[in-house]
């Protein structure tokens, strides 16, 4: 028999998590009930201690190589320089609809779960006055690295690895070996990465057992409001606010960018996967939409690894639900950080399925929100994955254009 995929395997290992919960709430007895949550909290507490041992690594190096990415077009400032503003104000943008729709909407209001009535706790006993917290938070930036790694300070090693992605780029070929070892480390991590994922069935079905028993149907509605919230953002994001930004620079229709863009965007929706998807979207970019090679060969692939809308939107919006779910109020000081890691997060994220849970995960611990949130997340991440993978598509085509009319070639507009 053919052996089921990863993704059919979590999906059976979330359907048996939420069979074992309601069972639990039924018919378990006391003393069942109770080795049984024991059981399963220990299964999750190894998923999850698994996923946080490779995180620090895998971070680190991805942010280091996408910045040092750069370093390949060195002759082509204008055009690399265009597409790093675009690349950012996109991604601003994904992350400000996120958190307006979360604002907006409001899901998971209401909710307080109580398995992460210890984050709570933990995140009260940091709060601090503004003057303290911003003292405190510019300090916490630049530490020692090696104290930094060794602590898993994810502020500081996002800081860290975008000084040495930097520094890459502008020392060129003489850190090449530097380069190709730090690239060599992320390729390690994402196989240890698929090792763990192997336990991810299990691990999840444990975390949402533990959630399962513990809550009411009406974390149900919750998470069907979250996932209509983000569904609903980044369509917004991808049919209005992409196509809008190319139109003011390019004066091209929408309908003629989807009509060129139609393969690609049908081929990410369906894989979840951008890096999949970059031979298809390079053959639409250049044939059906008309972008010199040269800068279709330099923005997407780039973009591929860079330029991850859907995903920063994604974890913005995810960011505040989990709060609400945990009953904390994150003020403007803690929205900001997120902004900040989300962004980064999202540069540093492989254009791969599944992978984007741990830069989830590295969203969360940055404000001090409880990373066992992804029980509730990872289950509905496929949904959502589709969706996100074709914005993030989108957005490189669409910057494929607006640098090559920005830096002085001409489009073809319709």
């Amino acid at each position: 028999m053919p052996r089921l995929s990863l993704n059919s395997q979590i999906l059976i290992g979330c359907l048996l998590g939420i069979a074992g919960g309601l069972w639990l709430n039924i018919a378990g007895s006391a003393a069942l009930r109770q080795d049984t949550l024991y059981g399963a909290k220990l299964l999750g507490t190894l998923f999850l201690d698994l996923l946080r041992m490779v995180l620090v690594p895998l971070i680190f190096a991805s942010i280091v190589v996408g910045v040092a990415n750069l370093r390949a077009n060195q002759k082509m400032h204008r055009v690399w320089i265009t597409t790093l503003a675009f690349f950012s104000l996109s991604m601003a943008l994904a992350i400000l609809i996120g958190f307006g729709a979360a604002h907006l909407f409001e899901p998971g209001k209401g909710m307080q779960l109580e398995m992460f009535a210890e984050a709570t706790r933990n995140f009260q006993a940091r709060q601090m006055p503004l003057p303290e917290y911003i003292a405190q938070f510019l300090h916490g930036l630049f530490q020692n690295p090696f104290k930094a790694l060794a602590q898993g300070d994810m502020l500081a090693i996002v800081i860290i690895a975008l000084f040495l992605g930097i520094a890459l780029v502008v020392g060129g070929e003489r850190y090449r070996n530097l380069r190709l070892l730090i690239q060599e480390l992320q390729e390690l991590c994402l196989m240890i990465v698929g090792w763990i994922m192997r336990l991810a069935p299990l691990g999840i079905a444990a975390l949402l057992l533990q959630l399962v028993a513990s809550q009411n149907a009406a974390l149900l509605g919750s998470l069907l409001h979250f996932i209509g919230v983000v569904i609903g953002s980044t369509l917004f994001h991808g049919v209005i606010v992409l196509p809008l930004l190319l139109y003011i620079v390019t004066r091209m229709s929408p309908l003629h960018f989807w009509r060129g863009a139609r393969e690609a965007l049908i081929t990410a929706f369906a894989t979840s996967s951008s890096s999949a998807t970059l031979p298809i979207t390079l053959r639409c970019t250049e044939q059906h939409l008309h972008v010199k090679k040269d800068i279709a060969n330099f923005v997407v692939p780039l973009g591929a690894t860079v330029n991850m809308d859907g995903t920063a939107l994604y974890e913005a919006a995810a960011a505040l639900f989990v709060a609400r779910l945990a009953g904390i109020e994150l003020d403007i000081a803690s929205q900001a950080i997120i902004f900040f890691v989300a962004m980064l997060g999202a540069i540093g994220a492989p254009g791969i399925p599944s992978v984007g849970m741990l830069s989830m995960v590295l969203v969360l611990e940055s404000v001090g929100l409880p990373s066992a949130a992804i029980a509730i997340l990872l289950p509905i991440d496929r949904i959502l994955d589709t969706v996100r993978t074709a914005v993030n598509v989108e957005g490189d085509m669409v910057g494929s254009l607006i640098v090559q009319r920005l830096s002085g070639s001409d489009t073809v507009a319709a």
